[in-house]
């Protein structure tokens, strides 16, 4: 029987038992307060590895003030856990995707175990550090009033967001130190062959650069994404910035290369004799003149000459300024146009008293790599994108785009593959909303997981007066009404789509303290009537779901899973899947108290390959004693724990 710790690991310990596994040698005891600590030979070590590196020596690495902070930060455990809210969730029993309302930061740690090595694709828009600019820091102690007096904080506890200005002394510091933190975190949960996407603009791009060479590797820098994200501002000082950044990382070299992009066929509507496919083009244009494509006529199959423009002479050079019906021109020389005659791809079409001219272009089944630039989606269309989901309310200043989130997945998701994408800044949800959008449209089955820090909307906005107190609220809200317009578009199709099996759920999920009372005191502290509060050792406003999911993390079991819950002997029991077809329940968990043999008989009848329970779930010692053996004698490959 193990007991479930309840918390998040301690990254330094897992990291030491990993150096241990590879070279046993390294293990020895050192004292520490009058006790025996195990921890690594470092002297060994450097025999082991080669010692080239000495304190004395200058050497090529980004650093800041607060580094080993950050670094102690990232490896020290948190007693914090994720509780369901099932009454914001939508289809919460099937559903496989992921709202998570908190610091991205604790979401991170405590997501460690259950989603390592899972994801495949992380896009995040984290805080663009110009000054003004809300940058998440630990924990204050002062109150939430005096907190915001001092830093702007716009959280209700006063203790996670700080206004980073530039007259801060660590301003840059400060917010490499924020995004090391959850990087650091971040990578862990990408398979080997996944890829990040971090927006950035110029003001910290050099900085993010260093920060992920560091961490990913500078082998596994793929791209510096430019994005062409609008017209500019007319009033700048020096150059009007029309462009943002995407730094693209692998996680290793497992992933040796993106998806290609298709020519899309739904432009080659027309089909030849022979049934292939080809698209129309054409043959003249208004406004643009080549000397050379205009003294010539080109002959109908009646024997009419045409001329560019439905003219009956031929063009002279338009002059300067001038904009007649004398612009016309054909956009090929006619050396090409026989050429392409020839070979049959040039196309008359009459219509009513003239022809129209186009030359034919075949469909090929061809792939091309994708380009470093995107200049056909503007920050303008996130607006819309909004709007038009909010009923032209305006309720983020430019939220990223559809269209621009479904580039970067085609990137790097195929549809046949059950993707998990993770974005940990989520803002709008924008990410969600085009994750289903894509799966609609050709059938993918692609899975969210979204965090988002609750920051309350300002009483002067318009959210804050249609309802919305805190950005999840828009969020989540967000994610409903896109699903029912993707529903709805596609039923206006003249062939509808069966998005039957396509996730429009997810998951709701809130960072608490820990369901787990503190149980560590001081036995002066310990008078008789905290005696009786410690007999369960769950807090008294805790659900059995609470617990369950708690359990969840500390078993490394994603909080996606299925999970059915039904009675057995009027107690409650929840059945987890393991998802890959296996005959047994991956995770049997009981927390009612009370528990008899003859209950404990038909749980193991169910033959899971692990067993939760409650440690005051037995009316006594002897029952518990009894119920554990009777596991281990009818499954002695299941694993059982209690909390």
């Amino acid at each position: 029987m193990d007991k479930l710790k309840m918390e998040t690991n301690n990254l330094n310990e897992k990291n030491k038992e990993k150096l241990i596994s590879l070279f046993p040698d390294l293990l020895t005891e050192v004292e520490k307060d009058g006790q025996l600590i195990k921890t690594i030979n470092i002297d060994k070590l450097k025999d082991i590895i080669g010692d080239y590196a000495t304190n004395e020596e200058e050497v090529y690495e980004l650093t800041w003030a607060g580094k080993q902070k950050s670094k102690q930060k990232i490896h020290k455990p948190i007693n914090k856990t994720l509780r369901p809210i099932k009454e914001d969730s939508v289809n919460f029993e099937n559903t496989e995707n992921l709202y998570i309302e908190g610091d991205n930061f604790e979401v991170l740690k405590l997501l460690q175990e259950s989603y390592l090595n899972k994801v495949k694709m992380i896009y995040i828009d984290p805080p663009y550090n110009r000054g003004s600019d809300f940058v998440y820091k630990d924990n204050f102690k002062t109150s939430t009033e005096e907190y915001n007096k001092k830093s702007g904080s716009i959280d209700d506890e006063g203790n996670k967001l700080f206004k980073n200005t530039t007259t801060n002394g660590r301003f840059h510091s400060d917010w490499i130190s924020m995004m090391y933190e959850r990087l650091v975190l971040a990578r862990d949960l990408l398979k080997d062959d996944g890829v990040i996407f971090v927006s950035i603009d110029d003001h910290e791009v050099h900085n993010l650069r260093h920060l992920m060479d560091e961490k990913f590797g500078e082998e596994n820098f793929i791209s510096q994404l430019v994005w062409k994200k609008g017209g500019g501002k007319n009033d700048s000082v020096f150059l009007s910035t029309i462009t943002e950044y995407i730094l693209i990382y692998r996680k290793s070299s497992e992933l040796n290369g993106f998806l290609k992009k298709k020519a899309d066929i739904k432009n080659y509507k027309y089909l030849d004799k022979d049934g292939k496919r080809y698209a129309l083009t054409s043959f003249e244009r208004q406004g643009i003149n080549y000397s050379s494509n205009l003294d010539y006529p080109i002959i109908a199959p009646d024997g009419t000459k045409i001329y560019p423009g439905r003219s009956k002479e031929k063009y002279d050079l338009r002059k300067k300024g001038q904009y007649n019906i004398k612009d016309w021109c054909w956009t090929l020389s006619k050396n090409e146009y026989n050429n392409r005659k020839e070979k049959g791809l040039i196309e008359f079409r009459k219509i009513k008293d003239h022809y129209k001219v186009y030359y034919r272009s075949y469909y090929e089944n061809k792939e091309y790599p994708y380009k470093n630039f995107i200049d056909d989606v503007t920050n303008s269309s996130g607006d819309s994108d909004l709007k038009n989901i909010f009923k032209d309310k305006k309720y983020f200043l430019y939220p990223k785009s559809i269209k621009f989130l479904k580039k970067l997945l085609c990137f790097i998701s195929k549809s046949k593959d059950n993707d998990i994408v993770l974005d940990f800044f989520s803002g709008s949800a924008t990410t969600a909303h085009a994750v289903m959008e894509l799966n609609a449209e050709d059938g993918g089955n692609r899975k969210f997981i979204l965090v988002q820090l609750p920051e309350e909307t300002k009483k002067d906005s318009i959210a804050y007066k249609d309802g919305y107190k805190n950005i999840c609220e828009i969020g989540k809200e967000r994610i409903r009404r896109a699903a029912k317009k993707i529903k709805d578009d596609n039923q206006n199709l003249k062939e509808p789509k069966d998005l039957s099996k396509i996730d429009f759920g997810f998951k709701v999920f809130r960072v608490d303290s820990s369901n787990m009372k503190d149980v560590y005191y001081n036995p002066i502290e310990l008078k008789q009537t905290k005696l009786f509060e410690l007999e369960s050792n769950i807090k008294e406003d805790r659900t059995e779901l609470d617990v369950l999911y708690q359990v969840f993390l500390d078993l490394a079991i994603p909080i996606s899973a299925k999970v059915n819950e039904e009675k057995i002997n009027n107690k409650t029991i929840f059945r987890v899947e393991k998802g890959d077809n296996n005959e047994s329940d991956y995770l049997v968990a009981c927390f009612s108290d009370n528990l008899k043999i003859d209950t404990i008989k038909k749980i193991v009848d169910l033959k899971p390959l692990n067993i939760v329970f409650k440690d005051l779930s037995f009316k006594d010692d002897s029952t518990k004693i009894n119920a554990f053996e009777y596991i281990k004698n009818k499954l002695p490959n299941t694993t059982v724990r209690v909390i």
